[in-house]
């Protein structure tokens, strides 16, 4: 057996305790005596004992010079990939349909971020989550849309706030298929005015799968199902400041890697 993949499977192995797992968990939070830890757990203390001397043995856990326990760097390392195998762990069951599309690397390695994410289940919720976040905007909101939905009811919110002085910045898929009224309703709105003082700013991409809207504070992210397509009916939302910098690295990500905004590609 290949070392690297032997000492790997050790680690795994005493992962495979929920009283070590939670040990190593709570001293990220702050280094402590197993006194303290076996009464936060209300756990004897000779069992966390053994569990602690296990992790010691790992180079998991090493003590101080005042009889404290911490994180080894590697302890601290395992604990920062506990939260991705949380966050796929908690939603398997939406991953059997759903993969991560064409996600960079990079982004995975940091999925844990949207560990506190809400799901939302149906199209109809979907969308309410969606005006929510419209309305909420004081400074920005941003969009990367696989479809653009020109009902009045989802386009005024992000107007009024438009007119407000909210940057509005959109990447859309070049397949994305509008709606015939699309032009009268932004007749109606006066869209080309506002476009002309740059408080909207639209690019495309070539194909859109995973959809992500936000504003300065919260965001929501849909990713597509295991056939490729973008699945706008189910989504994660949080306003967790975690969630929220992965979402917003994202769109950045995107925005630097998309097109130019053409018009002609977009299809009704």
């Amino acid at each position: 057996m290949n070392y690297q993949y032997e000492s790997a499977a050790n680690d795994f192995l005493e992962l495979a305790s929920e009283q070590r797992l939670g040990i190593l968990l709570k001293l990220l939070e702050e280094k402590s005596k197993i006194s303290a830890i076996a009464k936060e757990m209300e756990a004897t203390v000779p069992e966390v004992y053994r569990n602690f001397d296990r992790l010691v043995k790992a180079d998991l856990v090493m003590k101080d010079a005042d009889g404290y326990y911490e994180l080894t760097t590697y302890g601290k390392t395992i604990c920062s990939l506990v939260p991705s195998l949380r966050f796929v762990s908690q939603n398997r069951k939406y991953f059997k349909n759903h993969d991560f599309g064409d996600l960079p690397q990079k982004f995975i390695q940091r999925i844990g971020a949207l560990e506190k994410g809400q799901y939302v289940k149906g199209f109809v919720k979907v969308l309410e989550q969606w005006k929510e976040i419209y309305k909420n905007s004081d400074e920005y909101i941003c969009n990367i849309l696989s479809e653009v939905h020109y009902t009045v009811d989802l386009i005024e919110p992000i107007i009024g706030k438009v007119k407000k002085g909210v940057q509005l910045n959109s990447i859309l898929s070049e397949s994305a298929i509008i709606p015939k009224e699309r032009k009268q309703i932004l007749e109606k709105l006066r869209l080309k005015k506002l476009m002309e003082t740059g408080r909207i700013e639209r690019k495309m991409k070539r194909d859109v799968k995973v959809v992500l809207v936000l504003n300065e504070k919260e965001a929501c992210v849909m990713f597509p199902t295991i056939d490729g397509e973008a699945d706008m009916s189910e989504m994660f939302y949080s306003n967790d400041p975690l969630f929220h910098e992965w979402c917003i690295d994202y769109f950045k990500y995107c925005w630097d890697t998309s097109g130019v905004f053409q018009e002609a590609k977009l299809k009704e």
